[in-house]
């Protein structure tokens, strides 16, 4: 086995075996990820929601591409954008708006991706439910472990992520 084979991150064990219990699959359960973490009726410090609103919420990736990588998605499980009303469609940019300030305000990127996969073709790993991806970018964050090993290194656990945009999120807005 060569170095780059094993990668010890302990704190993760802790963070996937919780979102295990919340998410359990049931075989007659055909809801999405999230739908069933809403569900779980855990708080959202232990799911890491960060925000929520009437019609939409923020959580953070369980898998995330860099450190502060949130979701941005509707209650209401639907997989493309023209599915939506207009009352979740706004609320849902304006939380994508509030997620790239809290993002900027707490983590100082040196940029941000949003994006949406829609469909299999796409990418779209939970096609059934839409969700919008924040990604905060930082020059060189494609370092050598994802290109030459496809692992990604995040310097901070999620929980902790999670509070400071919870605390960064602007209350002036949806």
């Amino acid at each position: 086995m060569t170095p780059l084979e094993q990668l010890w991150n302990g704190w993760r064990a802790t963070y996937v075996q919780s979102i295990g219990t919340v998410v359990a699959p049931d075989i007659n359960d055909t809801s999405s990820v999230f739908t069933r973490i809403l569900r779980s009726g855990l708080p959202d410090d232990e799911t890491h929601i960060i925000h929520r609103s009437a019609h939409t919420f923020a959580i953070m990736n369980a898998f995330p591409y860099s450190v502060g990588h949130i979701l941005i998605l509707p209650y209401r499980e639907v997989p493309d954008l023209e599915d939506l009303q207009a009352d979740e469609t706004a609320e849902l940019w304006a939380n994508v708006t509030c997620a790239v300030r809290a993002l900027k305000t707490c983590m100082r990127p040196g940029g941000v991706n949003v994006g949406i996969n829609l469909g299999e073709p796409a990418g779209g790993s939970v096609r059934g439910h839409l969700h919008v991806h924040v990604v905060p970018r930082w020059s060189g964050d494609a370092n050598f472990m994802t290109v030459t090993a496809n692992t990604r290194t995040l310097p901070e656990a999620l929980p902790e992520t999670a509070r400071k945009l919870r605390e960064a999120w602007p209350s002036a807005v949806a």
